[in-house]
């Protein structure tokens, strides 16, 4: 081992601070091991340290297992910061905020700088202990069997984090075995607790055509009691609960190599004791790694949750919290007006305060334009794919008239505030729906139907329910394209009632609606076209006007994902 690696390490065990010391004394008290010591170190002189990048061949054997630090080597974050309990705050605050509340993201901010200062006292040891508190403010008191915020929330932004070169040494350039039909393992070890990381490392970094890969997430568990968290971390180092593991995904393999960042944390750690070498990003190489691109991630990103649009960051952090109040009032009074003034004067002074909207194609003539003004007409259906609650609201504005709207669920709250009044309520019954649609066309009214059934951040479209196919001779596709700044005014896991009240929280926001030429649906009424070919085709032209994609998930798998159910409003009786 190089003279220069074993000096760090010595000095970074040898440092300390009184604050470190009363702060991890009291931490190992509170996990339970009283005035044990902690776990030792791993043995470290048998192990040879590269300080470059490891060569194409070292890692082409298919018997030759990878062990990845994700802080120091897959996330970029870390290359701009020395330390990497700050690197990881956002992530944690994400927990806080997505998980817990807000208040509970106000006191970990609040506690920032004494992390900060705790992670700068010394070596490893402070940074890890400051990794813990974070911990212990994020997670305390959550209820396990209602954590979801790792699997519908991190992933999103963990793999906007990631680095393309990093993941191309870990998967892309790990030939498949001939003899086991699978890739050598893969070890990612984290600093961060296993539920906020092994989605993200398991379902999003292993490509399809791996699935038969050991992989294998080395990070510490979360202590439980009585079905909550308690916020603290399982001691014993990130590997403690899953050696077991590891040693399987070890069988058979010849050769293991270590993939570390520039502070060596994997060194810390007793994975190295299964390496024979380690090589170590330096800061400036990663400086030019690239994070990865949508369409470079092994597996698309269709679904994910929570209220924040941005990464929480400590400046970014602290100025929404700055904004929350002022938000909330202005989300008041932008309601006030929406529900008080006619669309021409209500968006203008929406417009005032940051809520704004752009028109994009011609809207079509309304069918009750003419020399009969009084002659009742069959009314116009619209097909929508599904951004926000409000989707119809922009539609009855571009088309300066009232419409109808069309909806499986929606919340008492979400119903008296619409400024386009009620909404019909769907049954998720063929006959039923389709009965309830035809009357309201039959009686001339503007019809708008979201057939995805819910809503979908991504640039993705949902398979497309081809009910209202069969329900006119013409339907008007419109596209939608919604942008907000710091709150998504959507939710599977939270409060659905309050999703308009965040979309208007934010300081500013624009919705884009753009009219589709008609599409003739006679053939499917006729008998000749079946209502599924028509509902993917006007899939696939809403799509390419957006520059989205098509899939054929629905909303059931989005909530079975990112909620635990199937997404369906049960009624009680009475």
């Amino acid at each position: 081992m190089h003279w220069e690696c074993k000096h760090e390490l010595t000095h970074a065990m040898a440092k300390t601070k009184l604050f470190h010391a009363v702060f991890s004394f009291l931490l190992h008290v509170a996990v339970g091991g009283g005035g044990a010591p902690p776990p030792p170190r791993a043995d470290v002189s048998s192990v040879t340290v590269h300080r470059r990048l490891p060569p194409a061949a070292r890692l082409a054997a298919p018997t030759t297992a990878l062990v990845v630090d994700v802080e120091g080597a897959l996330l970029l974050r870390s290359s701009s910061s020395s330390r990497r309990s700050s690197s990881l705050f956002p992530y944690f605050m994400l927990v806080a905020v997505e998980a817990g509340s807000f208040l509970r993201g106000l006191l970990l901010l609040l506690l920032y700088p004494v992390i900060a200062l705790l992670a700068g006292a010394g070596g490893g040891g402070d940074d890890d202990v400051a990794v813990r508190a974070m911990a212990a403010v994020a997670f305390c008191g959550l209820r396990e069997s209602r954590f979801r915020a790792g699997r519908a929330v991190l992933p999103r932004w963990l793999l906007e984090d990631a680095a393309k070169e990093a993941l191309e040494y870990a998967v892309t350039r790990r030939p498949p075995s001939s003899s086991s039909s699978r890739r050598a393992a893969v070890v990612w070890a984290s600093a961060m607790p296993r539920v906020m990381v092994e989605p993200f490392l398991k379902e999003y970094l292993t490509p399809p055509d791996a699935a038969g890969a050991a992989v294998v997430v080395a990070a510490r568990e979360m202590k439980v009691a009585w079905g909550f968290y308690t916020g603290l971390m399982e001691g014993g180092g990130e590997v403690a609960s899953s050696a077991p593991e590891v040693r399987r995904a070890m069988e058979g393999v010849d050769d293991v190599v270590g993939l570390s960042g520039e502070a060596m944390d994997l060194l810390r750690t007793p994975l190295v004791s299964f390496c024979k070498e380690v090589y170590v990003v330096s800061g400036e190489e990663k400086s030019k790694w690239r994070a990865l691109r949508r369409r470079e991630y092994p597996r698309p990103l269709v679904f994910h949750d929570g209220r924040l649009a941005f990464l929480p960051t400590p400046l970014a952090a602290a100025a929404m919290l700055v904004w929350l109040p002022f938000g909330s009032a202005l989300a008041v009074v932008r309601l006030a007006v929406a529900l008080a003034l006619p669309y021409g004067v209500a968006t203008l002074i929406l417009a005032a305060t940051g809520q704004s909207w752009r028109l994009r194609g011609s809207p079509p003539p309304c069918a009750d334009d003419g020399d009969e003004p009084r002659r009742r007409r069959r009314g116009q259906l619209y097909v929508c794919n599904h951004r926000t609650l409000i989707d119809p609201v922009y539609v009855s504005i571009a088309l300066d008239r009232p419409v109808r709207a069309v909806s499986y669920s929606l919340s008492r709250l979400s119903e008296l505030i619409s400024p386009i009044g009620a909404t019909v309520r769907l049954a998720r019954d063929r006959a039923h729906d389709g009965a309830a649609m035809e009357r309201l066309l039959d009686e001339g009214a503007h019809v708008v139907v979201c057939p995805e059934g819910t809503t979908c951040r991504e640039p993705y479209l949902l398979r497309f329910s081809p009910l209202f196919a069969e329900l006119s001779d013409g339907v008007v596709p419109v596209a939608l394209a919604a942008e907000t700044a710091t709150f998504y005014g959507t939710t599977a896991g939270g409060w659905k009632s309050m999703d308009a009240l965040y979309y208007m929280a934010n300081p500013r926001m624009c919705y884009t609606v753009e009219f589709l030429p008609a599409v003739d649906t006679t053939p499917v009424r006729e008998g000749k076209v079946a209502s599924t070919e028509l509902a993917n085709g006007v899939q696939r032209r809403l799509a390419e006007a957006l520059g989205y994609e098509c899939t054929m998930l629905t909303r059931k798998d989005k909530y079975l994902m990112l909620a635990g159910n199937d997404g369906v409003v049960r009624r009680r009786d009475g």
